[in-house]
């Protein structure tokens, strides 16, 4: 039996043929697909209500946090909004944020994505810039171009759960991201670095797998990147 691996998702509103409005639940294929080339039976988690997570994880084996064009919210790391702080999304956040919560405490094997690795962050004690322009020195972070070719180059840190899975001592990665890492929480560290400082990858070397990119490996098409989704099935097989 394939390890079980939730996806969150977002929400959005179309308007249907008719002109009606039609709410749905949605989550890009790429996830999807990179869960299950990677030997895992992705199922998507539709944010209902944050109380409702306990009972999502009953069923789950591992976890991805999925990325999306929205922040978290500053009071979760104890600041107020600033400039340059985007599109919040209080009752997806409030859910991610209770499932990835219970999931490290029971050790389930976890994988932020872009946004949700700065949702781990947070939720281990970390804090963010809210916006590059907080940050001198910062190089581009948001690409013009397809995310679907990398931006710039990631140094893996030796020895690191990252540099294990990808056999990688440097990723070409993809960049979307407007939110960097400022404070690393205290039982995270660092695995991945771009040129400019940015934290671009974490982890939990105390977890079985809680693994953070800022990147979207899913829809990279290089070895190195599929490794990371891999990574996190094959860790989730450890607890069926």
């Amino acid at each position: 039996m394939a390890p079980r691996i939730g996806i969150t998702c977002d929400f959005e509103t179309v308007i249907d043929r008719r002109g009606a409005p039609s709410p749905r639940f949605v989550t890009p294929a790429a996830y999807v697909t990179a869960v299950a080339a990677a030997g895992g039976d992705p199922i998507v988690l539709p944010h209902v209500a944050p109380e409702r997570a306990e009972a999502y994880l009953a069923i789950l084996d591992g976890l991805v946090i999925a990325g999306g064009d929205f922040d978290v919210p500053p009071r979760y790391y104890g600041e107020e909004p600033r400039p340059g702080l985007g599109k919040l999304l209080e009752e997806r956040t409030a859910f991610e944020h209770r499932l990835l919560e219970l999931a490290l405490r029971r050790d389930l094997p976890v994988l932020g994505v872009c946004g949700g690795m700065q949702l781990l962050n947070v939720v281990l004690g970390g804090t963010l810039h809210q916006d590059l322009s907080e940050r001198p020195g910062t190089g581009v972070h948001v690409q013009p171009h397809d995310k679907r070719q990398p931006a710039h180059d990631v140094k893996v840190a030796t020895g690191s759960l990252l540099a294990r899975v990808t056999g990688a001592t440097s990723i070409a990665v993809n960049s979307t991201h407007h939110q960097v890492v400022n404070v690393v929480a205290k039982h995270l560290t660092a695995s991945g670095v771009a040129d400019d400082g940015v934290v671009e990858a974490i982890e939990g070397p105390h977890y079985r797998y809680a693994l953070g990119v800022q990147w979207h490996p899913e829809v990279l098409n290089a070895p190195e990147h599929a490794a990371i989704y891999r990574g996190l099935v094959d860790a989730s097989r450890d607890t069926k």
